[in-house]
């Protein structure tokens, strides 16, 4: 038995129990919710985090987001820079997208503490509205601030091919809580973002971009056979094995 093996894979487990323990997703129907400010950030509750998305089974969180040098993002700037149309599909593909998260207490569950909830650019861009609208001002604000309803629906709902997520800030103001516990309980259970979404070193990205191209590379192979498309799918991923060489082995 490989322990290398077995305590990678503890660790793998309880990374995403402490990551679903400390977000909240919307369930269908409307809940209610209050974005409290962030304690690590007391002037601003939103925070911008770009991933590498639809990388095998797994999701980047890029060094981009904290103003770092990222490897992955770096080789998706260079394929979309290269003139060559699959090369740009394929940097789209990789590149940085961005998602907000804000510190929230969901109403009636208070006792389980602070989660972060992870929305869209459509979401985001209604919340940084109502705030600028003088009429609104600073929704988070423990006192005077306001209550959200969040309303999901499932695709199933929408007719879509994807689910759909709506807000409505409540009109009236309130206070986050007049409970003395609660009150505790928001401030001892807020964790850095950090602390559930964690940013590997740059050689470490490099090498999980480079193990991504190997296997994007084999399962090309595997999948071919008409002997011309093989020699197209070979001369893809030699260009992109060319381009990757280019950047950082020059």
């Amino acid at each position: 038995m490989d322990l290398s093996v077995i305590k990678s894979r503890l660790s793998q487990l309880q990374s995403t129990n402490n990551r679903t323990s400390n977000l909240w997703k919307p369930s269908p129907g409307k809940t209610q919710i209050r974005v409290v400010p962030y304690k690590f950030n007391k002037d601003n509750p939103f925070i911008e985090l770009y991933f590498h998305y639809d990388m095998g089974d797994k999701n980047y969180l890029s060094p981009i987001s904290f103003g770092r040098p990222d490897p992955i993002e770096e080789f998706a700037t260079k394929l979309k820079t290269s003139g060559n149309k699959e090369d740009y599909k394929l940097g789209k593909k990789i590149e940085a997208k961005m998602r907000t998260y804000a510190p929230v207490i969901v109403r009636g569950e208070e006792n389980e503490g602070v989660k972060f909830w992870g929305f869209g650019k459509m979401v985001y861009q209604e919340l940084l509205s109502v705030i600028a609208d003088p009429d609104y001002g600073d929704i988070t604000d423990p006192v005077n601030g306001r209550d959200i309803v969040v309303e999901f629906k499932t695709s199933e709902e929408t007719g879509r091919a994807f689910p759909m997520t709506s807000i409505r800030v409540k009109p009236n103001q309130t206070p986050l809580t007049e409970n003395a516990d609660v009150m505790k309980t928001v401030k001892d259970t807020q964790k850095p973002i950090t602390d559930i979404y964690s940013e590997l070193e740059y050689d470490d990205l490099q090498k999980a971009l480079e193990g991504w191209l190997s296997q994007e590379g084999d399962v090309e192979d595997s999948q071919v056979t008409d002997p011309a498309v093989g020699a197209k799918a070979a001369t893809a991923t030699e260009d992109v094995s060319s381009a990757f060489d280019d950047l950082f082995n020059s």
